[in-house]
């Protein structure tokens, strides 16, 4: 991103979200935004555009907070091991991975203001994570020993996608792990289930206060 770009993001972000604890992981604190459609008109209107991406990274969606919790229960998953986020969104997996001891945290995501906020949430948290505006879903783990992808099911095509990467990369040899709650394009084939959890949400994201989500890790190609 450019100067100017880093600055606008920036300001949209702190215009819109405001710095709150995680509800299941409070040990990490995010840019949170209240609720989906207001940010949503907020964000246009501060970006001057009409056709922004949906802010995924303003809220911690249930998948996020189970991998994250579950990173942060079992922290041996990726102390010292170079680790990739991929579809990171607001930086919760990969600020939990970092806290966790990780030798190197580099988040992904293809919208510029989801890579400012990662790196915004990754400051607030006193960790050191590499956000990294690129689509890396054609290639493969680029050499990390671990790698994390949550609550990114929700679309047939970039689900099929996500999943073709994370095969390669569990090829490749990189320990491959899924937070999810239950989104209807994750297909479970070649998965264990490792935890589970009821997460709290909200109304206007989910439609309920409390939604189970669970973690696997790749265990096969399917």
């Amino acid at each position: 991103m450019s100067a100017a770009a880093v600055r606008s993001a920036r300001r949209i972000i702190a215009a819109t979200t405001r710095l709150t604890k995680v509800p299941y992981v409070p040990e990490i604190r995010l840019q949170q935004a209240d609720d989906p459609f207001t940010v949503w008109e907020q964000l246009e209107q501060e970006a001057g555009q009409a056709t922004l991406p949906p802010p995924f990274w303003a809220f911690p969606w249930a998948g996020g907070q189970a991998l994250a919790r579950h990173l942060l229960d079992h922290p041996d998953l990726v102390t010292g091991t170079r680790v990739l986020d991929i579809a990171s969104g607001s930086g919760l997996v990969a600020i939990a991975a970092a806290r966790c001891g990780a030798l190197s945290v580099t988040a992904a995501d293809v919208d510029e203001i989801a890579v400012r906020a990662i790196s915004v949430n990754a400051a607030a948290n006193g960790v050191s994570v590499t956000p990294l505006l690129a689509d890396l879903l054609e290639g493969d783990a680029g050499g990390a020993g671990v790698v994390l992808c949550a609550d990114a099911f929700y679309e047939k095509d970039l689900a099929q996608r996500i999943l073709a990467f994370l095969q390669r990369a569990h090829a490749g040899g990189a320990r491959v792990l899924v937070g999810d709650p239950g989104r209807a394009f994750l297909r479970t084939a070649g998965l264990r289930r490792v935890a589970s959890f009821e997460i709290p949400v909200t109304i206007a994201l989910e439609g309920m206060t409390v939604k189970k989500a669970a973690v696997y890790e790749m265990t096969a190609s399917s």
